[in-house]
């Protein structure tokens, strides 16, 4: 979704695991900020891997691990980490787990 103006949404609502796989929300993406909702299955491993910006992933729901530099960082709701560009990590649901990716 690109928007020009003020968005509000609530998060719990727009959390969605009917569809197989990892689901990826836009909630607001344009030329300068990208806020998306993601949603993983239980049971579901994301090999490592890096991105060429920083992003950061606020937990919403459920729970996981997110390998991170090497460091285990147990993922539940409220937990906010932030990643730098090119920093390698990896994670695993444990449970369904949704979190705001920005």
């Amino acid at each position: 979704m690109t928007l020009q103006s003020s968005f509000t949404t609530q998060l719990h609502e727009e959390v969605d695991y009917t569809k197989p796989g990892i689901q990826r929300k836009a909630l607001v993406n344009n030329e300068q900020v990208n806020f998306s909702l993601v949603c993983v299955p239980a049971d579901t491993y994301i090999p490592e891997h890096s991105t060429a910006r920083n992003v950061s992933v606020t937990v919403i729901e459920g729970s996981g691990t997110l390998t991170l530099e090497g460091q285990d960082i147990p993922l539940q709701p409220g937990v906010f980490a932030y990643i730098p560009a090119k920093a390698p990590h990896a994670l695993r649901a444990l449970e369904n787990l949704a979190f705001l990716l920005t």
